[in-house]
């Protein structure tokens, strides 16, 4: 709306200068600060639209997206009075929407996407718990995949394979494999997360099946955000 008014204040000044009317017109003053706020709500735009997407992973971009308007909206020395208002209002009412998200599926969602699991959009703290909790998630599915068994002569068995220090590659544990996947590099933000778990799922076979798609398949909104009619 205010990106319109801005675009069309030419026309209408001229269009009121030909009028008799009593209309108060803006200030100088005004225009520069609507200018000033556009360019601080393009971010706001630019996220709302990206989590409202319908054809590509969202859930894992909520947290980075919203370190993103955290960071936008860090006051600055050259900030005027006003946009320091603007910004403490805007983060207030942001902090309070993040609250009652559900942090720890973001999280996991993020760190299962191979463009943000370095987990930068979150305190260096909070990092490791990440990946604590996953492994955690792997070792549930990976024992609810392997059910114990039965006879003696297999728990024997089962004992023995336990205490092998063997690296062999068909005998990956949840904990190998998290490492395995720990020491990928990063890929770039324009990249699909989804292709790239098919291209690595021979790699990550517990990874890709029991949770990257259970955790990325899910939208970050139950619906797509309006988008302006341009």
């Amino acid at each position: 709306m205010i990106d319109q008014k801005l675009e069309k204040q030419e026309a209408v000044k001229t269009t009121l200068c030909k009028q008799k009317h009593k209309l108060t017109m803006l200030t100088t003053t005004e225009w520069d600060k609507l200018q000033r706020l556009v360019t601080i709500l393009e971010p706001c735009r630019n996220v709302t639209e990206l989590l409202g997407g319908e054809t590509y992973v969202s859930s894992s971009v909520v947290l980075p997206a919203l370190h993103h308007l955290d960071r936008t909206m860090e006051v600055s020395d050259e900030d005027p009075a006003y946009m320091v208002r603007f910004k403490t209002a805007f983060s207030k009412d942001l902090s309070h929407r993040q609250a009652t998200l559900n942090h720890e599926w973001l999280k996991l969602a993020t760190v299962l996407d191979p463009r943000f699991k370095d987990l930068k959009c979150l305190p260096r703290g909070e990092r490791e718990g990440v990946w604590t909790s996953l492994e955690a998630l792997l070792q549930t599915e990976y024992k609810s995949a392997t059910p114990e068994p039965t006879d003696e002569p297999a728990k024997k068995k089962r004992v023995l394979l336990c205490a092998s220090d063997s690296d062999s590659d068909d005998d990956v544990g949840p904990n190998r494999a998290l490492g395995l996947y720990r020491a990928e590099p990063t890929i770039s933000e324009t990249d699909c997360p989804l292709q790239w778990w098919s291209t690595h799922a021979g790699a990550h076979p517990q990874l890709s099946v029991c949770l990257a798609r259970k955790y990325l398949a899910s939208p970050a909104t139950s619906v797509p955000c309006e988008r302006r009619v341009t």
